[in-house]
């Protein structure tokens, strides 16, 4: 899907479960608790976005953006196609708010979401560049992968930070 967001720019807008890999600008607006995973090569000016909804696919495969685990893979996996290792590589990681109220942890999905791919990045020895996690509220993010590579984050609260 394109969106305007970009300007000018060709920009691709992921939905739930869906991951992307390439050099235009990339977003995915309206998480709560799933999470967006950026991974970027800044010498390709490359980027790979996964729209998070789960913390393990316990052998699901269909949609390998959907789960923590699965997206990692098929991020690497791409981005090592494009010419990427990851020694190369950086990211970022938004979203896993809490948004209901629950008695059990276990139950809080965004912090599963997040602490997956928290752990899945150290397993894989790569950085984590920013974070914004957490909390009650949702989140867009959108995000432009050449050179240094730029992210606006907008929070349902009306809030934006930019970097």
């Amino acid at each position: 899907m394109e969106n305007n967001f970009f300007g000018e720019e060709t920009a691709v807008i992921l939905g739930l479960g869906e991951l992307r890999v390439g050099k235009c600008p990339m977003g995915t607006i309206g998480l709560g608790s799933c999470i967006a995973l950026i991974l970027h090569d800044q010498r390709r000016s490359l980027a790979g976005l996964a729209h998070i909804m789960l913390p393990e696919s316990r052998g699901d495969t269909d949609r390998p953006g959907k789960f923590a685990d699965t997206a990692m893979c098929a991020l690497l996996e791409e981005m090592g196609k494009a010419g990427s290792t990851k020694s190369s590589l950086t990211a970022i990681v938004v979203g896993g708010a809490s948004m209901f109220e629950f008695s059990a942890n276990s139950l809080n999905i965004g912090e599963r979401n997040a602490a997956a791919v928290k752990e899945l990045l150290q397993e894989q020895g790569i950085r984590i560049e920013h974070e914004e996690i957490g909390g009650k509220v949702g989140r867009s993010v959108y995000y432009w992968p050449e050179g240094e590579g730029r992210l606006i984050i907008k929070r349902a609260d009306g809030t934006c930070i930019a970097l």
